[in-house]
């Protein structure tokens, strides 16, 4: 079996497995990190959105071989407890989240257009998130935490 290796949240990781599994089945097994959800197993949803580079993507359907040598950033390289994202204090504040199920891959697609523009318009927040299905109806608080986040991230 063939060792693929890429940047895990920041940390240099090897992996041992098929190329051609799905980041995300790697993600959930060998590699223990729950955050990615499955969920239509498409590319449709969002729920399962990485970051690669500074572009969300759709790990179900992105191939192991793929990421071979970039920088992949999960829900879990974001924050955590003691050092929440600004994206994340920000859905916390705007009570953007609901169950929660979509809502790490959301804060993927809202971290990775934040990383390609600080500056963000309404609209374009909404086109970068729109790939991301939610049930919960949270989406217009979704997008003032988005906004939020990248005021204070351009005036810490």
């Amino acid at each position: 079996m063939p060792s693929i290796r890429f940047r895990l949240n920041g940390v240099e990781t090897d992996v041992d497995a098929d190329p051609d599994t799905s980041l995300l089945a790697t993600l959930r097994g060998p590699l223990g990190l729950t955050g990615a959800h499955f969920g239509c197993g498409a590319g449709e949803c969002g729920a399962c959105n990485v970051m690669v580079g500074d572009h969300a993507v759709s790990a179900c359907d992105t191939p192991l071989w793929s990421v071979a040598n970039k920088d992949v950033t999960t829900i879990e390289g974001l924050g955590d407890p003691q050092r929440p994202h600004p994206l994340q204090r920000a859905f916390i504040a705007e009570q953007a989240l609901q169950c929660g199920y979509c809502v790490s891959g959301i804060l993927i697609s809202a971290a990775a257009l934040l990383k390609r523009n600080p500056d963000p318009s309404n609209s374009e927040i909404r086109a970068a998130l729109d790939r991301n299905l939610c049930r919960c109806g949270s989406h217009n608080r979704m997008v003032r935490a988005v906004l939020r986040a990248a005021a204070e991230m351009r005036n810490p």
